[in-house]
């Protein structure tokens, strides 16, 4: 499993991706986010699901980025691109994958912004190929291992959150995930771009950078717990409602 978020704001788009693969009893670490920089022409792939055909359908799509086929100039059309990288492996290794017992599996999340976009953009495209894009009322996307990441999202963030506001909102989803889930871990990957500035900003974070923030999270979380003004929940201990005492 995996954990790749996208986020969708009104300053750009942000994407943040864990490094764990995990192979049988095997773990090891891996890059899941990949990018493409040049002038006003800047955009991300994140994926989850078997790393054979994510690596395959890179592969495809980079020789397309790289020849003079590449002549894409707003983001739905590159994703359009790569779903095709994305069928053309499927109509290769699908079949035979299905006879080893495995279903071919490829989510990824597309954001960035070309030439011809007026703001930047975010898609979710699923393994048949086809694609939804994300829109401003729910402005972020997860794939992977979701469920853990979504309730801190759903409380937090709205388009028209700053990009280090969603930075924080993303870090606390996945570290919740993480948590939670065996299969998802440190290093974390980041890339940040700006509204109409095409130059993305592309970091990795180890857990002694970070983990002073999951610490401060904990305790606040704690103490707001504490904090609740919560009378109502004191029925559920005494026997009378009279000894309830209103502070």
């Amino acid at each position: 499993m995996t954990y790749c978020l996208g986020i969708l704001s009104k300053e750009g788009v942000i994407g943040l991706a864990d490094t764990r693969i995990t192979t049988g009893s095997d773990t090891t670490t891996a890059k899941k986010i990949y990018t493409v920089n040049r002038e006003k022409h800047a955009f991300f792939i994140m994926t989850s699901g078997l790393r054979s055909v994510r690596d395959k359908a890179i592969t495809y799509f980079n020789e397309v980025v790289e020849s003079k086929e590449a002549n894409f100039t707003k983001l739905y059309q590159a994703t359009n691109k790569f779903a095709e990288q994305l069928r053309l492996v499927s109509g290769e290794d699908k079949q035979s994958l299905f006879e080893s017992g495995l279903d071919f599996d490829l989510h990824a999340i597309i954001g960035g912004q070309l030439e011809n976009d007026k703001e930047p953009k975010l898609f979710l495209l699923y393994p048949e190929g086809n694609w939804i894009e994300i829109s401003k009322g729910t402005p972020y996307v997860i794939i992977g291992n979701a469920g853990f990441g979504i309730p801190i999202l759903k409380r937090s963030l709205t388009y028209e959150s700053s990009l280090e506001f969603g930075l924080k909102s993303g870090f606390l989803s996945f570290d919740a995930t993480r948590i939670s889930a065996n299969d998802v871990a440190y290093p974390i990957d980041t890339v940040v771009l700006r509204k109409d500035e095409y130059e993305l900003i592309d970091k990795r974070f180890e857990e002694k950078e970070l983990g002073h923030i999951a610490e401060y999270w904990n305790n606040r979380l704690k103490e707001g717990i504490d904090a609740l003004p919560a009378i109502s929940l004191k029925k559920a201990l005494v026997k009378d409602d009279t000894e309830l005492s209103i502070v």
